[in-house]
């Protein structure tokens, strides 16, 4: 098991997209602010992703980067495309006709595909990056820090509620009977801040994924109140607290602050003595990373690592 080490932006989307139709009081604010300024040229990926965001699996490569997720959606291989479109549409999704073009590589449903996704990606994804990418780390690094102290029986368990092993096997509560073999494969675990459903579960190239939702979903992150944090710890070493939900040196923080690494300093001695960071030293270098309580602060979740 590994956690994916960022947000697949891809992945993201077509979840941005399943929210944008469900009706989750939690993003409902959200969803109106969205549709709002969603430009026309993005309506075609509603045709595509339903509410239950089981759309089909070319449009979520797990990439890094956005082209790079996009370069791989536009080369998808035709027989995968048919297959996944043929399981959507199986499912209940109405075909329209440029979506059947896809499968026949038609140049100008393929063009219509990408302005979607582009244009999508632009409403919807990139003002809200760094809240979904602080989102994650946090999500991230506290799921690692349980993992070392409880173990991969209690982590998984723990994604969501209704999780249980029975014998080597997580089940998990869903209106679908599947059921997936690692057969010595690993799986990716991949948090979403706007997935709030119950785990999703697919094959890639890359192998077995499984998307959940984060502790922290987009909406609350977005909260204007999240600005208590610097109101109690003060507006730097609140920022300093959330970019240490990886670790990182004394350097790379005055870098990204825009500040003297002597004022770093300061502000991480005072974090380490409220026991909110930890401070490890490599020769010359200091690396600092958030301990499970500056983590439960970050994502109002309780230290589960203290007894």
């Amino acid at each position: 098991m590994t956690f994916a080490d960022e947000p697949a932006p891809m992945v993201e989307l077509t979840l941005a997209i399943a929210a944008l139709q469900r009706a989750d009081p939690l993003f409902a604010l959200w969803r109106r602010r969205t549709l709002s300024t969603l430009p026309r040229s993005a309506g075609p990926l509603l045709e595509l992703v339903p509410a239950t965001a089981k759309g089909p699996l070319f449009l979520d490569p797990l990439s890094l980067g956005f082209d790079d997720g996009l370069d791989q959606v536009l080369s998808s291989p035709i027989p995968f495309v048919r297959t996944e479109l043929r399981r959507v549409h199986a499912a209940g999704r109405r075909p329209v006709p440029w979506t059947r073009l896809l499968a026949d590589r038609d140049r100008e449903a393929w063009q219509i595909l990408e302005h979607a996704v582009r244009a999508a990606q632009a409403c919807v994804l990139a003002p809200a990056w760094d809240r979904i990418r602080a989102g994650f780390d946090a999500e991230r690094a506290w799921r690692v820090q349980l993992l070392a102290a409880q173990g991969i029986r209690t982590t998984l368990a723990g994604l969501v509620p209704g999780a249980r092993w029975h014998g080597t096997t997580l089940e998990f509560d869903s209106t679908d009977e599947v059921e997936f073999t690692l057969n010595g494969h690993g799986i990716t675990l991949l948090p979403s801040v706007f997935w709030t459903g119950r785990p999703l579960v697919g094959r890639h190239a890359q192998g077995v994924f499984l998307v959940y939702p984060a502790v922290t979903p987009l909406p609350l992150l977005d909260d204007p109140t999240a600005n208590a944090l610097a109101t109690l710890l003060g507006r730097t070493r609140a920022t300093i607290l959330e970019r240490l939900t990886r670790p990182r040196t004394t350097t790379d923080l005055a870098r990204d602050l825009g500040v003297a690494k002597s004022s770093v300093s300061e502000h991480t001695k005072a974090l380490r003595d409220a026991h909110l960071i930890t401070a490890q030293r490599d020769g010359k270098t200091v690396w600092h990373s958030c301990t499970p309580l500056g983590l439960g602060l970050l994502t109002g979740t309780p230290d589960t690592t203290r007894r």
